[in-house]
Formats: C-alpha cells, structure tokens, sequence
C-alpha cells in the first residue's frame, strides 16, 4: 500500500498531509510563532526545587518555567544503570545549579514544558543515548532473531571505546553496515556541539534544536511505502533535496517540486478534511455518526446509529455500524492527533462474540499509527478505554481557541438569564448607592426581552427600588455581555 506525502510550504508555516489510496492519513502543522519544542536541548538553570513533589521547575528561556520530575533526573540513577535509586531531587538538585535538560513533552494549556535530563538525538536509523552504555532495539521489530542481529551489526560499526548508547529504529529494518556508520558519526558530531556550546554559553540557552516539521517527515515518515513527496516551495524542495542527499540517500529521487495551478492541498482534498477533522460530529458512510469531545483530562467518543437501518435485524445494524466506527476512530485519532485518555462509547451489543470483533477490529486499526497506543478492552460498564502518546498539542489546539462568548462551555446563557441577573444587579447596587436613574447597555436581544415579554418585570422593580431604569442597545455586546451605569 502506497502512500504520499504532500508538503505545503509558507515562511510562516508547514503543513504536511499523509495520504494513503487517496485519503487523509495523518495532518501535520508546524507554525514559526510557536514551534514545537520537542527534542531541543537547553542549558538550563534551576529555579525552584520542590521536594514534595520532587520535582522542580527548570528556567529555559521561555515564558513559563519547565518542569523536571526526579523520575526524568538521570543524575538520580545508579552508575548509569538504568534504574532509579529513590536518591531525593533536593539532594542532586539546588537552585541557581544550570543543567543540560531535553524537553520530551510540548508546554499544554496551562502546563509549562516536561524536561528530561537524559539526552537523545534522533537520526535516520538510529537515537544516541550519550549517557546510556545499552544498544537497545524498537519494540515495533517484534522477531527476536533479527532484533539480535540488528544489535551485532550495530555493535560491529560502533568503537567499542566511545561511551554512549543506541537505540536501533524501525527505519533500521534492511539497513546497510555504512548506513549505521554514517548515522552514529552524525550522531556523536551533533553531541560534541551540544557539550562545547554547553560550556561556552550562559544558562539559559537552547543548544540543540530539532529538524523542522518537513525535515522530521522526510526523516521519520517517509519509507519504502511512500511514492512520491510533492513540495509546493522551491526554496523547500531545495532545502529537502539537500537534507535527503545527506540522511536519506535512498528518497532523494522521490522528492518532488509541485508545479500545478491548483493549489496542492485543495487539489488533494486535504483542506476539506482539516475542517471535517474540527468538527465535533463526523458521519459515518453506513448513516452512523461520531461525537468527539475532547476536554483537559480525556477525549469521548460516542458512536450512534444514526439513519442506519440496514442489515437483516437490529443486532446487526448495531454490529455494522460499530465495525465501520472503529476504522473511523483510529483515522481520527491520527488526523486530529487527539492523545492521552480515550474513553470510545461504542453502541451497546449483547452478543459478546459481536463485542469481541469489534475490539479486534480497533487494535488491528490502530496497528499502522505512528504513535503508541494501547487498548485496554472494555470496562464494566461497556466503554472501551485506550491511551494514545501525548507529545504536541491536538489539531484543535493548534488551529482552534477558546469561545470567547461561551468562554468554551459551547453554550450561552439565554437572553432571559441574562434579563433576570441585570435586575438582580439592579436591585442589589439600588440598596447600596442613590443615583437618579440605572441605565442598562445590553444586546439586543436582551433588550427586546425587557421591551416585550419582560416588561412587566422591569416595572415592578422600578416601582420597588424608586428608580427609572433606562434601556441603551450595545450592538457590539455579545448576549451574556451588559453593564449597569449609575446616572
């Protein structure tokens, strides 16, 4: 199964589209303003150190101060083995000490980066672990024999007197010897750099910072599988060719510049399905549809049946329905790069023979995403529960914000809620001040319900607190918005 990589270049920002038998994949965006900070590595200087928590709070330059758990302090591990000793942050850590951090998760909402102190570099084939003697292999290479032989070939290329360790990707599968040569001496070069800049620059400083988006997908995506990447940038297509020539000799010829009138990502479908991939609804083919609600702690997934009748009884239509949701789950999941807690509410089925496909059906359409995932089964009460590696913000993180009408409840308070709190704010400020009259500047639906079917509520509280009450249209106000001027 052939895939394609479509990349939509602008100085301000990257967009990438992975397309697989002319659908959507996967959707990637990388904007200048807020590039993500995943892989960059800081001199850092120790803020604060909490030892209740033990954590503490790492300054790296940015507007909110990362976060470094003692579970993520490499310091704290014994001999370089890998396993953590219980040694208390406050007795490795103290404030003003600068230290080397990586970041391994993005700032979230109100949360302020996650820091490692245990450094890796990514390459074509391989992560360098400077700190870590091991040479370990993806989990995705399931067969032990060839984990075992990718490790020989591995420790075969490497000097047995440089320090430092390896872990081997599944872009290694089918590797060349030279190939794992020229990676580790990449790898050690850009580790130098790190640990001379490191020495001459003052805390805080970012040292290292990762390949951008285009850069990543050409590294980390792109594969056997993938036919063609089209560029629609010169500049970028260059920048690409140059890289490729350099890393990934093999995909060179497969880089493309777009030429066509069309835009690349209209021609594709591909703007269509950004907007889809921010909805909250998404419809299914058979006349089912989806609910997506994603909040701060986990994202829900509700199937419904929706218009669909078919299938010879209603088992089977809920069967059917709740087979095609789980493939337009895991697309949805990569599409909009929803991570963390998933909770799916798939429609209720008595037959456990029918529960039980449907689970394997999901797993076997998670199998190809990127990003780990586990399906943890259902729940007692019929959900099925799954998590999905966090790392960068969702597709609605990063093209979406908050309401600022709802302030991102979704919902408004109705113009008579709003017509009943201005006369309690009314009657209330009348018993602490003495003005001639209130004057209400509200929307205008609000003030036609004082003006109509609220009238006779206006009067009475005149008549109660002695006072004329004069109604102003704001036409700028939102609904819920109103201020009370005392005259």
């Amino acid at each position: 199964m052939t895939e394609e990589i479509l990349v939509n270049y602008a100085a301000h920002e990257t967009r990438v589209a992975v397309v697989e038998q002319g659908v959507v994949q996967e959707i990637h965006i990388e904007r200048a303003a807020t590039r993500g900070l995943v892989g960059n590595v800081y001199l850092g200087r120790v803020s604060r150190v909490l030892p209740g928590m033990q954590s503490a709070f790492i300054d790296i330059g940015l507007e909110r101060a990362a976060f470094l758990h003692v579970a993520d302090l490499w310091q704290s591990r014994a001999h370089g083995s890998g396993t953590n000793h219980g040694v208390p942050i406050e007795k490795v850590l103290f404030e003003g000490q600068p230290l080397l951090v990586q970041v391994i998760k993005d700032p979230l909402g109100t949360k302020g980066a996650r820091l490692s102190t245990q450094i890796s570099i990514a390459g074509r084939l391989l992560v360098f672990l400077p700190q870590d003697p091991r040479i370990g292999v993806s989990q995705r290479i399931e067969k032990e024999a060839e984990r075992a032989q990718l490790r020989a070939r591995l420790q075969s290329v490497v000097p047995p007197a440089e320090r430092g360790g390896f872990i081997i990707r599944t872009s290694a599968e089918g590797a060349l010897d030279v190939e794992f040569s020229a990676d580790v001496e990449y790898l050690r070069t850009r580790w130098h750099e790190i640990l001379e800049a490191s020495q001459h620059r003052p805390a805080p400083s970012l040292l290292y910072q990762e390949l951008s988006l285009a850069q990543r997908i050409v590294r980390d995506v792109a594969d056997a599988r993938t036919g063609s990447v089209l560029v629609d940038a010169h500049a970028e297509t260059e920048r690409l060719l140059e890289f490729a020539a350099t890393y990934v000799p093999g995909l060179a010829s497969r880089i493309r510049q777009y030429g066509g009138e069309r835009p690349l990502f209209e021609l594709h479908g591909v703007e269509d399905e950004i907007a889809r991939a921010l909805a909250r609804r998404v419809d299914l083919k058979s006349g089912g549809y989806l609910i997506i609600d994603q909040t701060e702690a986990l994202t829900t997934i509700d199937v419904n049946t929706g218009g669909y009748i078919g299938g010879r009884n209603f088992d089977d239509t809920i069967f059917r329905t709740n087979l095609e949701a789980a493939h337009v789950i895991a697309r949805q999941l990569r599409m909009r790069n929803l991570g963390g807690i998933i909770v799916v509410d798939f429609i209720d089925m008595t037959s456990s023979e029918h529960r039980e496909s449907v689970l394997q059906e999901l797993r076997k359409a998670l199998a190809n995403d990127r990003t780990r995932t586990t399906v943890n089964g259902f729940t007692a009460l019929g959900l099925i529960e799954l998590t999905r590696k966090r790392t960068r913000e969702s597709l609605a993180h990063v093209l979406c914000e908050p309401c600022p009408t709802c302030e991102g409840r979704g919902a408004l308070r109705t113009a008579r809620t709003v017509c009943y709190e201005i006369l309690r704010e009314i009657h209330r400020e009348s018993q602490q001040f003495n003005p001639r009259e209130f004057r209400v500047l509200a929307s205008q639906d609000v003030i036609d319900l004082f003006l109509e079917e609220e009238a006779q509520s206006l009067a009475s509280l005149c008549d109660t607190i002695g006072k004329q009450v004069s109604l102003q249209v704001e036409s700028i106000y939102t609904q819920e918005q109103y201020d009370i001027i005392l005259i």
